[in-house]
């Protein structure tokens, strides 16, 4: 009797979570969507700022409202067509959208991000700017023969940062030429980067991976890596978690 009562006890419990749940669902839409509009009207006054952009972006991901933004991103880089950041994170929210889409609308989104980052370089050329379009050629098929691209683009970002002070965030250009070399049958060149670069940040579990196996491994290693159907980081946590990076 005393067991029964208290599976009774658990399901009715489990029932109130359900109905609760139920009736906050829409108050938490509502406040989502309310959020989006106001960080849309910032964005508005102040379109060149890459960090409410990118908090914009992740809201976005996190309620899967995709196109909402790739429609507002379009507008607002049609009314500020000088604003770097604004095309950077444009580009971002074509990538946001590649992990749920179908192949061929994959290859759609992967070029019209390309084309905003190659707006943004053109209006500003920036680290970022050049490792996240070369960090995207490294996704597109040998075949395409776009990897030489990229590499020529975290060259650029590697020169770049080669002139500044250290950064955390700077392992990734010597992960992705490493990658690129690597897509061309160069692995001494992509053996030599990862090294330099784990030199600089031992421990890098990314570039651990990739020295500590060969072959089969090492493909395996990469194509996970390069999984379109994986979602990318694109909130650029890193550059303001750096203390000498500005809040924009």
């Amino acid at each position: 009797m005393k067991r029964r009562n208290s599976i009774l006890a658990k399901m009715i419990s489990f029932l109130f979570a359900i109905v609760f749940a139920m009736a906050l669902h829409p108050r938490a839409i509502a406040e989502d969507v309310s959020a989006a509009t106001a960080l849309e009207a910032a964005l508005e006054k102040d379109p060149d700022n890459l960090r409410l952009g990118s908090e914009y972006r992740q809201l976005i991901i996190r309620t899967s409202q995709y196109d909402r933004a790739l429609k507002f991103f379009e507008k607002l880089v049609q009314e500020h067509d000088n604003a770097a950041s604004a095309h950077l994170n444009y580009a971002f929210a074509y990538v946001d959208k590649i992990p749920i889409a179908g192949s061929i609308t994959q290859v759609l989104l992967a070029n019209s991000a390309l084309a905003q980052f190659s707006r943004s370089l053109e209006l500003g050329p920036s680290w970022i700017g050049y490792y996240s379009r070369g960090n995207s050629y490294l996704y597109w098929p040998k075949i395409f023969g776009r990897t030489p691209l990229g590499i020529d683009d975290l060259k650029e970002a590697m020169r770049l940062q080669r002139g500044e002070s250290k950064k955390a965030y700077y392992v990734r250009t010597y992960i992705a030429l490493g990658d690129g070399y690597w897509k061309m049958d160069e692995l001494n060149k992509a053996k030599a980067i990862w090294n330099e670069g784990l030199s600089l940040f031992p421990g890098n579990p990314a570039l651990k991976a990739r020295l500590s196996t060969q072959g089969d491994e090492l493909k395996a290693v990469m194509d996970d890596a390069y999984d379109i159907t994986k979602r990318i980081d694109t909130s650029l946590q890193e550059l303001w978690a750096d203390q000498g990076t500005q809040g924009r």
